[in-house]
């Protein structure tokens, strides 16, 4: 089987939910992508209960079975039957054999690898429950889809897991799972968990657990040089690249590619406010609400802190209108890369290399962010600090 790249040019996509003004080629290195809202029954504030009673497919679903009437669909029922109705083997049918998993500085590859971890992961949370938050997509049935879905879980660890002895304690937790999908499977994946707030819910020790998974990174690892060079904003002595939108008009996209590029590229916090509406609120990690400038602010400060020179790159944008209003979904998976070299939200510095993989989710209505949730994986990052050092990082509670 033959697995092809989401080949539909993002301008095309963007002709057909943008204005005639609007077409023209963008500095968006072809990151930018679109779906449109009236293709797919949105999740929207429909639970799973009211979901399932769609019955009238709106997008073509050619190679997909009978059962999924659109992307979201397909999304939403194959989390569904995977991990509460115990369907283990619905992964044979819904991911490719050769299928890549990335879960921050680990990578998983084929099918065997995702049913190995599935199982696993039930076997420690037995009675895990996946809430739906959104999912925002692109593509179509015959270049692929593209999807991004926010999950809210709840679950009690019943069994031993890779964290440590089971602790018989609730917990509740944030992922996102970008996929790229064709003909009925999955064949890319990005998951990013908070495993942090989790780890810290089981009253376990994150610096613990975080070494106990280096070791075991260590052990399984080749003598070969873990990091080939070091990402920092600058490029030699130039400054850090900047986004020049290329339409004068409001383009969701290019918005939030101007907005990352400013704020989180060239540290311009004191930006926020052209960007955030003043009652905005970041969902961040470990269960914090961050609401208005100074406590975005704020964290942004902190986590840029421990890596004051990381590079941070936009991975993909995907947008979907929401019909009826001037508002927008969007997903922005992004990395950021450097030395753990300052104080900040990861404590001391260790001076080592780590990559974050983070997948962002964002309602922009009238033109500014008023809701957004970050997501990435804070113990992956105690993970790759802990592989050569031995001394604690103190954490923010």
């Amino acid at each position: 089987m033959t697995i092809p790249t989401e080949t539909t040019s993002v301008n095309k996509e963007k002709d057909s939910v943008q204005p005639e003004s609007r077409k023209t080629l963008r500095s968006d290195n072809g990151k930018i992508y679109y779906g449109h809202s009236n293709e797919v029954n949105r999740l929207g504030y429909n639970d799973y209960n009211d979901f399932i009673k769609n019955r009238n497919g709106k997008q073509s679903m050619n190679g997909f079975d009978a059962e999924y009437l659109d992307i979201v669909d397909y999304i939403i029922k194959i989390t569904h039957q995977i991990w509460e109705q115990r369907g283990i083997g619905v992964i044979y049918k819904t991911y490719h054999n050769n299928v890549t998993m990335h879960c921050g500085s680990l990578n998983l590859q084929g099918i065997n690898s995702v049913i190995s971890n599935t199982l696993q992961t039930l076997h420690a949370f037995p009675d895990r429950r996946l809430i739906g938050g959104n999912v925002v997509w692109s593509g179509n049935d015959k270049d692929g889809f593209y999807s991004s879905h926010r999950v809210n879980s709840t679950a009690t660890n019943l069994g031993d897991s890779s964290f440590g002895s089971a602790t018989g304690k609730k917990v509740n937790f944030r992922t996102t799972v970008d996929c790229a999908v064709h003909s009925n499977r999955i064949y890319e994946e990005w998951l990013v968990r908070d495993n942090l707030y989790l780890v810290q819910q089981l009253g376990l020790d994150p610096h613990e657990v975080a070494k106990g998974l280096a070791q075991s990174t260590k052990s399984n690892a080749s003598s070969l040089q873990l990091s080939y060079g070091l990402s920092e904003t600058m490029n030699g002595q130039l400054m850090p690249d900047v986004f020049e939108p290329k339409s004068s008009q409001f383009e969701i996209g290019e918005f939030i590619l101007d907005m990352y590029n400013k704020i989180w590229e060239w540290r311009l916090f004191n930006q926020l406010n052209e960007y955030y509406a003043d009652h905005a609120v970041v969902h961040y990690i470990c269960d914090k609400d961050l609401v208005g400038y100074d406590q975005i602010q704020g964290m942004l400060v902190s986590l840029l802190a421990s890596f004051p020179n990381a590079k941070f790159l936009v991975d993909r944008v995907t947008c979907n209108p929401i019909d009826g209003k001037d508002a927008w979904d969007v997903s922005v998976r992004w990395r950021l890369q450097g030395l753990h070299e300052g104080i900040g939200y990861f404590g001391q510095p260790s001076w080592k290399p780590v990559e974050i993989l983070g997948i962002n989710q964002l309602r922009v209505i009238d033109g500014k962010v008023v809701e957004e949730w970050t997501t990435f994986d804070g113990l992956d990052v105690l993970k790759q600090i802990y592989l050569n050092a031995d001394d604690p990082i103190e954490i923010p509670s």
